[in-house]
């Protein structure tokens, strides 16, 4: 029998994803605009560009001039998702063999390392201080906090209580602040390499093409 304070994760979790889902919804009220230019080239091919090529630091100019914050994002991201997964097992009772543990440990630790490196960044540098909002600020540290209690847990199950508190909180909070973007980010990019490989626009030719 799961506890009650798993089945509040549970209910939080199918909040999130409920809300997410009416998000999602609200976005088709606007319409659909048809379309009567001929086709220039392939949505398909512009969402295969927009979920591979398109995703790799040299095609983003911000990117490109930020690589070590691009690859620290990525290993943020990593271990935000490895977090989740173990919550997920925590709440199954799955019985973690010492191998697992030991690569669960290294996700996460990465994973906070990066985003610590990440919200500090944000704190000292003047640019992203003053382009940054308290949503971006309260978002990294609910999610730090997260990975923190899952580090620690993996050494000692003491602290499983105030995990599912935390992942409590960052689910209610997941709808109304930019960690969102988790849900969308997918939505977008397909919208994206649709529209613009449609146009022909995407996937960018080379000069050899």
């Amino acid at each position: 029998m799961l506890s009650p304070l798993k089945w509040l994760v549970i209910l939080s979790f199918g909040f999130s994803l409920a809300s997410l889902l009416f998000l999602l919804r609200k976005t088709f009220s606007f319409g659909i605009t048809s379309t009567y230019a001929k086709p220039g080239g392939s949505g398909t091919r512009g969402i295969a560009y927009a979920f591979g090529r398109g995703m790799m630091p040299w095609e983003k100019e911000s990117a490109r001039k930020h690589v070590i914050s691009y690859c620290a994002g990525i290993i943020y991201h990593i271990g935000i998702f490895g977090a989740l997964i173990y919550l997920f097992l925590l709440l199954i009772l799955l019985d973690l063999p010492a191998t697992a543990l030991l690569t669960f440990r290294i996700i996460l630790l990465f994973g906070l390392l990066c985003g610590s490196g990440l919200l500090i960044k944000r704190a000292v540098m003047p640019v992203t201080r003053h382009l940054s909002c308290p949503d971006d600020f309260g978002a990294n540290i609910i999610v730090d906090i997260f990975l923190i209690l899952a580090l620690v847990n993996t050494f000692a199950h003491r602290l499983e209580s105030l995990l599912f508190l935390m992942a409590i909180v960052l689910f209610i909070y997941i709808p109304f602040g930019k960690i969102r973007h988790c849900f969308f980010f997918f939505y977008v990019r397909i919208l994206f390499g649709l529209f613009f490989g449609r146009r022909g626009v995407l996937p960018p030719r080379t000069s050899g093409m």
